[in-house]
């Protein structure tokens, strides 16, 4: 489960007012935050003393950065070869009409986001969504369901 947001001087308290800590702040902000806002991005890059340019570039970069506000928590479902043929894709469209969303967005009351991915590398477990950090094997319709009224 994800941190709840904290106050970024706490998290800024906690680096050196260098450069190559950037990654670790833009990791930690991302973890309290769910996303990184124009302002703590400002703010941070005043702390580590780089130019906004450079720390966009590295938020846009890695997937793990987001630049729009995510859910609670996130959904991810495989396409990959193994998945997509066992019917990943059927479950990326029922993810979005029972969120009502799009991939790529994020639900309402900021509950969900939903993402498709390459591989999970869990081919044997076909087809495969992750939901935060747990893998659902062999995830059928009703068991995304169940998952999503869990959390």
């Amino acid at each position: 489960m994800k941190t709840r947001p904290q106050d970024l001087d706490s998290i800024l308290e906690n680096y050196p007012r260098r450069p190559q800590h950037l990654i670790g702040v833009l990791q930690d902000v991302q973890a309290a935050f769910n996303y990184i806002s124009p302002e703590h991005l400002a703010r941070i890059c005043d702390h580590v003393g780089v130019p906004v340019t450079q720390a966009w570039s590295v938020a846009t970069f890695y997937k793990s950065f987001s630049l729009e506000p995510r859910g609670e928590h996130s959904i991810k479902v495989c396409l990959g070869t193994t998945c997509h043929l066992k019917g990943g894709e059927r479950l990326a469209e029922a993810c979005e009409r029972d969120l009502g969303i799009e991939r790529g967005q994020t639900t309402a009351d900021q509950r969900f986001s939903l993402d498709t991915v390459k591989c999970v590398g869990a081919c044997a477990e076909a087809p495969v969504v992750m939901v935060d950090e747990d893998y659902l094997g062999r995830a059928s319709i009703s068991s995304l369901k169940k998952e999503f009224k869990r959390r």
